[in-house]
């Protein structure tokens, strides 16, 4: 039997000194174990794992996470790699926004079309057939101005026919634009007609963004150009605008991944100046709150390795016990179990936790977290490993006085009696005799009230009824526990993960609690 040190213990009990030494140096045998894994091997999976986790961090105000972002954009030595991930974001989310800046500087485009007969066509093509329908884009732009200014670009216009057309002509019937030259027209303009290039009918047609969409690359240069080389007010605008309006998990999972290690480190090192040190952990589940209080802690001048290590076995210890069933990790799996087994079977005793808890009150915060981290992800693997049928996880919420009820289908139909805290899985088993003769009882007066035209509904409903009760029986591995109140039905998959973080979330409190001791 293992025990989960779920129940706070009697702390005038005490064991030697000795139990609390070999426990503390099994844990620090299977840090060492962990760390290597997590620091060579599985480094890339790791560092995903903590940037997954940071951007589940809800505390920052918006202005906080634009001022975090704007001192990585401005600081960082992978910055405009930075940039140019961020830019494309604002393209493709709010394309206007920096639609707006091309408008204001659109005579920088000249040299995005000049010699370029691609994105000529793709821009400036866009003709209508019909007078019901507007030309558009910069079909629209070159229409206009050549209205507006025939005296000084109608000759400019290239046409595909023997002859050009005039004016008046193009004005009663416009689906003639449709015989221009557009590329050779747009060369001539580029050549002769610079006024085009800043006019208003040019800048009208950038403004919803859409050219960026033409060549996203060369306008994603450019904006870093415009960011760092000419330090342009209104793209920086722009750039502060998003960073208050975005989602922090967003710019996390977009951008903290092409971070270098000390870049993210120095990151990290800025979030946690910004984090509340009054927001403690609610529950179990609160793992983004367990992160901040690490971070509190954590200095970016040391190595990045004891966050990654801490973060895995609290925020991901799921994938940590699936990372070593990959063959690779044969030989570390090997070594982790022989640990972890006698981690779990060092105390037959339930006051047995009562050392550790009394030696993390008197440690610094983060080496505290990292001894019950270890335990608990101790607790998870070897309940992963050793745990399968419900008879076994039966006993061990017996023996460790975990209250529960079995799930399925049946009795999820009275969700209002399984929610009385009082009705315990025993009293539930006790009353299920009677039920059952109630139910028989109930169909034996449908089948006398019977009529020949109704037995085929009545032969539906002990058909329905004996599906149920299979069903049920094939759920019968899933269970209600009084850890979360009764609320969710979990299975031998799942408890692993939820009954340590539940221990975890327990120790953490009573090492809160006695700190001050």
């Amino acid at each position: 039997m293992v025990h989960l040190f779920l129940t706070e213990p009697d702390w005038s009990c005490d064991e030697s000194d000795d139990s609390v030494k070999q426990r503390i140096s099994l844990l620090n045998d299977l840090e060492s174990v962990v760390h290597s894994l997590i620091a060579s091997q599985s480094r890339s999976e790791a560092r995903f794992w903590l940037c997954k986790d940071v951007s589940g961090i809800r505390s920052l105000s918006r202005r906080q996470k634009r001022e975090l972002f704007v001192t990585l954009l401005r600081t960082s030595s992978k910055k405009r790699d930075i940039a140019a991930q961020l830019v494309q974001i604002i393209f493709e989310k709010q394309p206007r926004r920096a639609g707006s800046i091309l408008a204001k500087k659109c005579n920088m485009l000249e040299d995005f079309f000049r010699g370029n007969p691609r994105r000529i066509l793709l821009w400036f093509s866009h003709f209508s057939g019909t007078s019901d329908v507007e030309h558009s884009k910069g079909a629209k732009a070159l229409s206009q101005f050549a209205f507006v200014n025939r005296d000084i670009c109608w000759e400019e216009l290239e046409w595909k026919g023997k002859h050009g057309q005039s004016p008046a002509m193009v004005a009663t019937k416009p689906h003639y634009f449709l015989d221009l030259d557009v590329e050779q027209t747009v060369e001539n303009f580029l050549e002769n007609v610079p006024e085009f290039w800043s006019s208003h009918e040019f800048a009208d047609t950038l403004k919803d963004g859409d050219i960026l969409f033409v060549d996203m690359k060369f306008f994603i240069n450019m904006f870093v150009k415009l960011m760092y080389k000419e330090d342009m007010e209104d793209v920086w605008e722009v750039i502060h605008e998003f960073l208050m309006e975005e989602s922090f998990s967003s710019l996390c999972s977009h951008l903290l991944i092409i971070l270098q290690e000390r870049d993210l480190s120095a990151f990290l090192d800025l979030l946690k100046k910004f984090l509340d040190p009054e927001n403690e952990p609610k529950d179990s589940g609160d793992t983004c709150h367990y992160l901040e209080l690490i971070l509190r802690g954590f200095n970016g001048s040391d190595s990045i390795d004891e966050l990654l290590l801490l973060n895995a076995l609290i925020n991901r210890g799921r994938q940590l016990v699936q990372l070593l069933q990959e063959d690779e990790h044969r030989e570390v799996k090997t070594q982790i179990k022989d640990i972890v087994q006698m981690v779990c079977n060092l105390s037959t005793n339930p006051n047995g936790f009562v050392p550790l808890i009394k030696e993390c009150s008197k440690k610094k915060s983060i080496n505290s977290i990292k001894l019950l981290a270890l335990q608990s992800w101790a607790l998870h693997y070897f309940l992963s490993e050793e745990y399968r049928s419900p008879e076994a996880w039966e006993s061990l919420f017996d023996s460790n006085g975990v209250k529960f009820r079995r799930s399925g289908n049946h009795e999820l139909l009275h969700h209002n009696k399984l929610a009385d805290d009082s009705d315990s899985d025993s009293d539930r088993r006790q009353s299920s005799k009677s039920k059952r003769k109630k139910k028989g009882k109930l169909r034996k007066k449908r089948r006398r009230s019977s009529t020949p035209d109704d037995s085929y509904d009545d032969g539906l409903l002990d058909l329905d009824f004996e599906y149920n009760k299979m069903d049920f029986q094939s759920k019968a591995s899933y269970w209600l526990l009084f850890t979360d109140g009764y609320s969710t039905s979990w299975s031998s998959v799942d408890l692993p993960e939820h009954l340590s973080k539940q221990c975890f979330s327990s120790w953490m409190k009573w090492v809160s609690s006695r700190s001050g001791d």
